[in-house]
């Protein structure tokens, strides 16, 4: 039996049942794997290994460049490089924390080890958010969490996340506009970042504040997935629970986030430090300005799961994107090679032995019995 802690599981609001959809993807994942998988099933994978194929295909010329700089690592700056890991590791730190204050616990063991294996299991699959995402919350529901309480929250700073990175550009605009020498697809980027930062904001605020067109979303993807599954039950009442999830961020928004917007803060703050410290520990000493532009549209790439963890996609456009900042393209080779072994490499081998660690403490990661009532009823 996984030994459980009352004392981490959070109280959600009075005579509130908050939607669990990523718990419901875990049973639903672990459904399937007692079941031999239909053709439907066998298809969809198919059809994400070769978009992962082809993207992969198309940006190898750049992943081979990145990948062979290997041997160029030992002549980094151990000062800087050491500077790079140090910041990524803050990074992760602030992600953990973020989790920790959607689980409303303070303790770390499980949060960290959760997530380092849900990370590894996302960045090591074509499309593996879902997989990942499914594994951490089975980890933290073994743990004894109240995952359901959690979700909400996590949705809520995930899209805080996102309007952080959009929002990147405009830190960059005084030097643009100072005259600072800038390649005209960094301004294009720029000013993509921006307009995408004021829509994304009005779009948010829109769904937060008003219940109509969340409800007509949630009325059309409904109708839209009975029409085009209709073997299956219908499914019911899509509008009622994604405005009760809503209602769940917003609470969680209003108590905690200034605490979040810090956090968030922090772990985009501190991985855009870890390329700046990559960079200097090539020598290269290029405007931090225009370095900030290329890591926000590099982010904004890497939002888009078409390979595992963008494999080759961040590599060949975080590179390009650096020579277009004045980067020398060996330098921004191997800045970039730097980088992805701060943010990427290591955290996925981090992976396994997060996993092992976690299941010598709790036991194996089982699904919460509620999760696996959700995922029948959907």
């Amino acid at each position: 039996m996984a030994r459980k802690h009352p004392e981490n599981i959070a109280d959600g609001p009075a005579g509130v049942s908050p939607p669990d959809p990523v718990a419901a993807k875990a049973a639903a994942i672990k459904t399937g794997q007692a079941h031999p998988p239909t053709w439907k099933t066998v298809l969809k994978r198919v059809l994400v290994l070769a978009v992962a194929g082809a993207a992969i295909y198309l940006v190898l010329p750049g992943l081979m460049a990145v990948l062979g700089s290997w041997p160029r690592l030992s002549a980094l700056s151990p000062i800087w490089f050491t500077a790079a890991l140090a910041a990524e590791l803050a990074s992760f730190t602030c992600n953990f924390a973020l989790q920790r204050l959607a689980l409303r616990t303070r303790g770390w063991f499980a949060v960290v080890t959760a997530g380092l294996a849900g990370n590894a299991v996302t960045d090591s699959l074509p499309g593996g958010d879902a997989a990942g995402a499914a594994v951490q919350f089975s980890m933290l529901t073994t743990a004894g969490f109240d995952t359901d309480t959690a979700v909400g929250a996590l949705t809520a700073f995930s899209l805080l996340g996102v309007g952080g990175l959009l929002a990147l550009p405009i830190l960059a605009l005084p030097a643009i506009l100072a005259g600072a020498p800038v390649s005209p697809g960094l301004v294009h980027t720029a000013l993509l970042g921006i307009a995408g930062f004021v829509l994304f904001a009005i779009f948010g605020a829109v769904l937060l504040l008003t219940n109509r067109p969340l409800a007509v979303i949630g009325r059309a993807a409904q109708g839209l997935r009975n029409r085009l599954i209709p073997g299956r039950s219908p499914l019911t009442g899509l509008d009622s629970r994604l405005l009760a999830e809503r209602d769940t961020i917003r609470a969680v928004l209003g108590q905690k986030w200034w605490q979040a917007i810090l956090l968030i803060t922090g772990r985009l703050g501190f991985d855009f430090g870890c390329l700046l410290a990559a960079l200097r520990a090539t020598g290269a000493h290029p405007r931090p300005s225009l370095v900030l532009l290329a890591y926000a549209a590099a982010g904004i790439i890497a939002l888009f799961p078409l390979t595992p963890g963008g494999l080759g996609i961040v590599e060949a456009g975080l590179s390009g994107l650096l020579i277009l900042a004045g980067v020398h393209p060996s330098d921004a080779v191997l800045a970039t090679l730097a980088y992805r072994v701060a943010s990427y490499w290591l955290p996925l081998l981090a992976g396994p032995p997060a996993y092992l660690l976690f299941r010598h403490r709790y036991g194996t990661p089982t699904a919460s019995g509620k999760a696996q009532q959700h995922a029948c009823d959907r």
